[in-house]
C-alpha cells in the first residue's frame, strides 16, 4: 500500500485541491448563497490563466494575480449585466460568456499553449526564499495552503457583512429583499464579480504552479468544482456557514486524492475524464443515496418494533 500510494502522491492531489478550493469557494458563493447557476467557470479559469501567465511572462508574477482577478471580475460584471439587465436565464447568460471567453483568452495568449518554463513565479520565488531550510520541499503546498486559507477566512468576514448577509438573503428570497429596500441585482452582480475574481485567481495560480497555460485547460472545471462543493456540503450539511466553507476545500482536496488513488491503477491519462465524470456523479448522488441509507434504516426499524409487538 505504501508503494501504491507515495506520500509526493497525496502531496501533488493536497495542492491541486488547495488550489482548485478557490473555484468551489466560487461557486459556494453563487451556487449556495446567491442561489445563480453559473456556467462562465470553465472560461474564466482560462481567461485567469492567460493574463496572469501574459503578465508573469512580462516579470511580475505577483501583479499577475491582481490582474487575473481583475479580468474575473469583469467577466462576472458581463455575467451579471446579461443576467440583470437584458433578462437572460442564469444557465444561458453563463454559455453564452463561457462561448465568447474562448475567443478572448486565444486573443490574449497568441497561440493555443504558453510555455513559462523560464518564467519567475510566486513559486519560484518562494522556492528560493525556503532554499535554505527544512521547509524548501513544500513550498508549493505553503502557497496553495495560504490563498486556500486566506480566501476562506476573508469569505467568512464578507459573508458576516451587511453586504454579505444581503447577498445570502437575496439567494433565500429575492422578494423579500426587494421590500427592504435591497437591490437584488446588485447583489448578485457583486456575488458574481467576486465569484469571478476567485475563478480566474485559481487559473492564474494554476499556470504559475504548472508553469504553463492551455487554451483548453477549462474544460469540465465547472463540473470538477461542483464535484468539491457537493462533497463538502454532503459531509458537512446542517452545520455553520464556517464549518461549510472549510468544508468546502476539504471536498476539494478530498476529490483530488480520490482522482490521484484511481489513476494509480495504471489508467490511460485519457481515461482521466471518464474518472472525474464518475466521480462528480457519485458526488451528486450522494444526498440521494444518504436519504435511501436513511429511509432503510427507518423501515428496518420500523418492522424490527412490529416484530417485537408481534412477539
Amino acid at each position: 500500500m505504501t508503494n501504491f500510494i507515495t506520500w509526493s502522491i497525496i502531496e501533488g492531489a493536497l495542492e491541486l485541491g488547495l488550489i482548485y478550493a478557490l473555484i468551489a469557494l466560487a461557486l459556494f458563493l453563487t451556487y449556495s448563497m446567491l442561489n445563480v447557476c453559473d456556467l462562465s467557470t470553465d472560461g474564466c479559469y482560462t481567461l485567469g490563466c492567460a493574463t496572469g501567465a501574459v503578465v508573469a511572462i512580462a516579470g511580475h508574477p505577483v501583479l499577475a494575480l491582481f490582474a487575473a482577478m481583475g479580468v474575473g471580475v469583469i467577466s462576472g460584471f458581463i455575467n451579471a449585466f446579461l443576467q440583470t439587465k437584458l433578462g437572460v436565464e442564469s444557465m444561458l447568460a453563463g454559455i453564452i460568456v463561457n462561448t465568447g471567453l474562448y475567443t478572448i483568452n486565444l486573443a490574449i495568449m497568441g497561440k493555443s499553449v504558453i510555455s513559462m518554463n523560464d518564467t519567475q513565479t510566486i513559486f519560484t520565488w518562494l522556492k528560493d526564499i525556503l532554499s535554505e531550510t527544512s521547509f524548501a520541499g513544500a513550498y508549493k503546498i505553503i502557497i496553495a495552503l495560504i490563498f486556500a486559507v486566506a480566501v476562506a477566512l476573508i469569505m467568512l468576514w464578507f459573508l458576516g457583512t451587511r453586504m454579505g448577509l444581503s447577498i445570502r438573503a437575496t439567494g433565500d428570497n429575492p422578494d423579500m429583499v426587494k421590500s427592504s429596500s435591497i437591490n437584488p441585482a446588485f447583489m448578485t452582480t457583486i456575488g458574481l464579480c467576486i465569484g469571478g475574481a476567485l475563478t480566474a485567481l485559481s487559473g492564474c495560480l494554476i499556470g504559475e504552479y504548472q508553469k504553463s497555460c492551455d487554451i483548453n485547460m477549462g474544460t469540465g472545471m465547472v463540473t470538477v468544482a461542483l464535484a468539491s462543493l457537493i462533497i463538502g456540503e454532503t459531509l458537512f450539511a446542517k452545520r455553520s456557514v464556517k464549518v461549510r466553507v472549510f468544508g468546502v476545500i476539504f471536498g476539494s482536496c478530498l476529490y483530488r486524492v480520490i482522482v490521484a488513488i484511481a489513476l494509480r491503477f495504471n489508467l490511460p491519462a485519457s481515461a482521466l475524464k471518464l474518472v472525474s465524470a464518475i466521480i462528480v456523479a457519485v458526488a451528486i448522488a450522494m444526498p440521494a443515496i444518504k436519504r435511501y441509507i436513511e429511509a432503510k434504516k427507518i423501515k428496518r426499524a420500523a418492522l424490527r418494533r412490529r416484530s417485537e409487538r408481534g412477539v
